[in-house]
């Protein structure tokens, strides 16, 4: 059994023991495997932020670290939640860039978890003309977006 198959098993007795009827459903991207879980019951796990969905990615991420490893990256998502997220976090990160740029100032972004930075980062990176940078030695950390010189 895969490990995959094995998280999205988990997955489905978590959200059943929490009385939740949701589907999960895998999906293959280039930098990680997304397991959305779909259903009607999904406003659970995305009110207040998302910190269900949070809570369970945390979870699962735990409890399979060492099948996982380094290299395999597991996104939990819910009803498109987290990747509607992702758009509205790297359309910001796009925006600061060119505030930056026309203001010549860095800007902040945060505080921001370790995935959502990884977010930012990444869109960052597609930009020759600019940089950013991860501050703060808590969980929750800053990214400051500015360009490069």
């Amino acid at each position: 059994m895969s490990v995959t198959t094995e998280i999205t098993e988990f997955l489905q007795d978590v959200v059943q023991a929490m009385g939740l009827d949701l589907t999960p459903s895998i999906e293959e991207t280039d930098d990680a495997t997304r397991i959305n879980l779909v259903g009607e019951d999904g406003g659970v796990l995305v009110r207040r932020g998302g910190e269900g969905l949070q809570a369970l990615q945390h979870l699962a991420a735990t409890a399979f670290r060492r099948q996982l490893g380094d290299d395999n990256r597991i996104v939990i998502d819910c009803n498109g939640f987290r990747k509607d997220k992702d758009a509205e976090l790297k359309q910001m990160a796009l925006h600061l860039v060119s505030k930056a740029r026309s203001s010549g100032m860095p800007r902040e972004m945060g505080p921001l978890n370790p995935y959502e930075r990884r977010i930012v980062h990444l869109a960052i990176a597609e930009d020759p003309g600019a940089t950013s940078e991860s501050i703060g030695d808590a969980f929750m950390k800053t990214v400051i977006i500015s360009t490069r010189k």
